[in-house]
């Protein structure tokens, strides 16, 4: 059997700091890959203050859409569908109130257009969100629940009949940042007296709590190329900062690998150490 992954993210950036050592772990291995991106990212902040210009700020969305094309393709991604939202901004934001948020779209039809996408690309395996408990965007919990049910509805026949065939998936996973990853990587910078940016990320998380992980897919050969795939989102994402304050060698050595947990299956399975298609 061909496989085939579908990874359902909200804004442009996003598929390049969640699972996109995975996806690269895929690509390399011959899988189709293919992107979904919700919003156009307009209401992302510059992060880099080497882009911090005005036309920059003026151009933004379609800046943010190349940024895209090029992380895509580092990635591994054999195309890249856009279903063309605005960005939804924070809650209470103004952007949050626009009729063209994706948080307020009729969720009817984005889900029509979801499920027509999942059944053109017939994947086994999607990408979407968990819960994002700890980072409540809107446009994150949107594609929580909209991934979810286009998941299911996909496989009816009788829900979006003017969609294409159905198609059944066989599993949906969520990449998470387990408390035990975050621990031990901030561990390990200590340990070799390294300043660890990861202090306040695990404040966040209550002490005991931690995601469930279901599979942990090896990233020890796919880390350098996803982290070139973040840099190129230039404008969201400073160089100098956070997400390359870990050494890569100090990732490899500690926690090689990114967590996924699985929010359904159709097949029974999806709970397996190291492949996310594992029996399919």
């Amino acid at each position: 059997m061909d496989h085939r992954l579908l990874a359902i993210h909200a804004h442009p950036d996003d598929e390049s700091s969640k699972g996109a050592g995975t996806v690269i772990h895929y690509s390399d291995l011959g899988v189709r890959c293919t992107l979904m991106v919700a919003t156009g990212g307009e209401e992302g902040d510059i992060l880099n203050p080497a882009m911090d210009r005005p036309e920059v700020v003026e151009n933004l969305a379609a800046i943010r859409d190349e940024e895209l094309e090029t992380a895509a393709a580092i990635l591994g991604y054999r195309h890249i569908y856009r279903l063309g939202y605005r960005d939804s901004g924070m809650p209470d934001s103004e952007a949050n109130q626009r009729l063209d948020a994706f948080t307020n779209a009729a969720e009817a039809s984005a889900l029509a257009v979801m499920v027509a996408i999942i059944r053109q690309e017939r994947p086994q395996v999607i990408l979407g969100y968990d819960d994002h408990e700890h980072y409540p965007h809107p446009d994150h919990l949107r594609v929580h629940d909209l991934a979810l049910k286009a998941f299911w509805a996909a496989g009816d026949q009788e829900l979006f009949p003017d969609a294409g065939p159905a198609w059944a998936p066989a599993r949906l996973f969520a990449p998470v940042f387990s408390r035990r990853r975050i621990e031990t990587l901030h561990e390990a910078m200590l340990a070799r007296d390294l300043e660890s940016p990861l202090g306040r990320w695990l404040e966040r998380i209550p002490e005991g709590e931690d995601s469930q992980v279901d599979v942990r897919v090896p990233i020890d050969s796919t880390l350098g190329r996803a982290r070139d795939a973040l840099r190129a989102h230039a404008t969201q994402v400073d160089p100098d900062g956070f997400w390359f304050q870990i050494p890569e060698e100090v990732v490899v050595a500690v926690y090689p690998w990114e967590d996924f947990h699985l929010l359904a299956s159709r097949d029974g399975g999806g709970a397996h150490a190291h492949d996310l298609f594992a029996g399919l």
